[in-house]
């Protein structure tokens, strides 16, 4: 019996840690959003500095699996299509995977492991170190200091990225598409515009477009958020702030594919 009241015991402790630190993470979004419009003007170039970081430090990846990833599948559908006469047709299914999951997805997956990762590294270091107590000290407000720049720049090169990694990839599926699968330039460019003018959305701009950006802007707000929640909370040293890393990545790429699937499922229903 005692046995099953410290099993039951143990396993509360764990439910309570998770839901505490769920909470955190949702305060700290909504406090970092509430801090935007009054503090901007102060931040600014917090903000350029971290728009820099997030938006120049993973172009390069972002940029290379962009390309390979278009290539890569043109490539498979093409040889599949190919089979039935029809590999003219693997310009329609690229361009509306791209923009409309495979872009976001990616580029969330890089800058989780980029970007996030090097966001909970550095508000770990400075939790560990005291560095943060000391700001506090000052008078400072860690949320309008440390938070609200980095989440709200890596919200906005977010959809900046993914739209030049889907860009990218578009040029790559054309590439092989005109050495493998012997389909024209112009013809595979025209049939991309042709599949994304479609399906107009609002104001008549095209649906996979704008979805793709939204899911990307929440993406990058999520991973911004959890990285630096999870630097915030770190504790224990050096191995410390090397576990709360591990969590950050960890939980990003949860919520980018469990917030991915939902965003999906709700552009559907619209």
């Amino acid at each position: 019996m005692d046995s099953l009241i410290a099993l039951i015991a143990a396993r509360g402790r764990v439910l309570r840690l998770a839901l505490e630190d769920a909470g955190f993470t949702v305060r700290l979004l909504f406090e970092s959003l509430a801090r935007v419009v009054p503090h901007m003007r102060r931040r600014w170039r917090f903000i350029l500095d971290q728009m820099i970081v997030c938006g120049l430090s993973p172009l390069p990846v972002v940029s290379i699996v962009g390309v390979f990833t278009g290539m890569i599948l043109a490539l498979q559908l093409g040889i599949e299509l190919a089979d039935i006469g029809q590999a003219e047709r693997v310009s329609n299914i690229v361009g509306i995977v791209l923009f409309r999951e495979m872009g976001p997805f990616m580029t969330g997956m890089i800058l989780t492991a980029s970007v996030g990762s090097a966001m909970t590294a550095e508000l770990g270091t400075m939790a560990v170190s005291e560095e943060l107590d000391a700001l506090e000290c000052m008078s400072i407000d860690t949320t309008s200091f440390l938070v609200m720049p980095r989440v709200l720049a890596l919200t906005i090169m977010a959809p900046i990225l993914t739209f030049i990694g889907n860009i990218l990839g578009v040029v790559g599926a054309a590439l092989v598409s005109k050495t493998q699968l012997a389909v024209s330039l112009d013809l595979f460019f025209r049939q991309v515009l042709e599949s994304l003018e479609a399906d107009p959305g609002f104001g008549g701009f095209p649906e996979e477009i704008y979805t793709g950006l939204i899911k990307a802007t929440v993406f990058g707000m999520l991973i911004a958020t959890i990285s630096c929640s999870k630097g915030l909370r770190a504790s224990g040293g050096a191995l410390g702030v090397g576990r709360a890393v591990r969590l950050a990545v960890v939980r990003s790429f949860l919520m980018i594919i469990v917030v991915g699937y939902m965003l999906s499922w709700m552009f559907l229903l619209i």
